[in-house]
């Protein structure tokens, strides 16, 4: 199916392209988002009609997309989870659990505008991007701890992996001392 899109769509085209899709997609996506028209003649001359009326449109929500990003970029968000001592999730954190939280932290940010590369499902610090208006995009970075502090020793730059080696460890150590002093009283009851 021929379509006249109405905004840029990645992959596929800029404002006022017309491209060919593939039906299911034109009809399942692309037009009831309000993203493209059907290329008839009577679409096509009521888009060059409306063209100076888009452009305008898209150009006032980029600027506020842009605006937007500028504050986002580079932000990190702290999601606390329960985890294994391993460091991995018992669940994943998906686009809405980020969403939410960015949401709560005065930004408004769509789940489906959260780009996740893979599920995240394990402790540490993700980075990852927000798309804001198809030309504009953030990156931020999402801190995934057990407990707030946890979150603070991550954002320090210590790994979970590194702070349960450290525990493991001292304990170790404290063991050993705790042995020698016991071997080193018996052989003073041996001495008696």
């Amino acid at each position: 199916m021929q379509v006249i899109l109405l905004e840029r769509v990645a992959k596929l085209g800029q404002m006022g392209d017309v491209v060919k899709v593939r039906d299911g997609f034109a009809r399942n996506f692309l037009l009831p988002q309000g993203k493209a028209l059907r290329a008839t003649d009577a679409n096509k001359a009521s888009f060059e009609d409306q063209k100076a009326q888009l452009e305008a449109r898209n150009l006032e929500t980029k600027k506020e997309a842009e605006a937007l990003a500028e504050k986002l970029d580079g932000t990190t968000y702290v999601v606390i989870r329960s985890a294994s001592d391993a460091g991995a999730l018992y669940g994943s954190v998906t686009p809405r659990d980020i969403a939410d939280v960015v949401t709560a932290e005065g930004f408004s940010v769509d789940r489906r505008q959260v780009i996740l590369d893979a599920p995240i499902k394990n402790l540490g610090l993700h980075g990852l991007t927000v798309v804001l208006h198809p030309e504009v995009s953030a990156n931020i970075s999402v801190n995934v701890a057990r407990s707030p502090e946890e979150a603070e020793l991550q954002a320090s730059g210590k790994s979970i992996q590194e702070l349960a080696a450290e525990a493991e460890a001292e304990a170790e150590f404290e063991i050993a001392e705790l042995f020698d002093e016991i071997g080193a009283a018996s052989d003073e009851d041996a001495d008696l």
